[in-house]
């Protein structure tokens, strides 16, 4: 698959605990962009952060497997993006979500061929 030009980066905040079907959220997400032919998705663990509730998630010492907060990056193209949408919105019920534009330099797969 080659990227690249104008494509769409989509931000999904979220808590480390956030469930969907007995599976983390996060894993849930990347598996269903996955299955729908994104071009890639990453997940970050946040050390700290709060969201619309104001309530304070961080990894001190004392309080380490609390609910930490998640950021899952999505690129691709704004109609698979936009096809994504609906798919994300029957998992995703609290957190943030972001969508901008960007500017894809470079994304291809290396290919088995020399």
């Amino acid at each position: 698959m080659k990227l690249e030009g104008e494509g769409f980066l989509l931000r999904i905040y979220l808590g480390e605990q956030d469930k969907w079907h007995h599976l983390p959220l996060y894993e849930a997400i990347v598996l269903k962009a996955r299955e729908m032919g994104l071009a890639g998705a990453s997940v970050f663990r946040g050390p700290m952060g709060f969201g619309a509730r104001s309530h304070l998630h961080t990894a001190k010492i004392m309080r380490l497997s609390e609910d930490l907060p998640v950021l899952i990056e999505i690129v691709d193209k704004e109609e698979k993006i936009n096809a994504f949408l609906p798919e994300l919105d029957k998992m995703e019920s609290d957190g943030l979500i972001t969508l901008e534009k960007v500017h894809v330099i470079k994304y291809r797969a290396k290919t088995d061929k020399p």
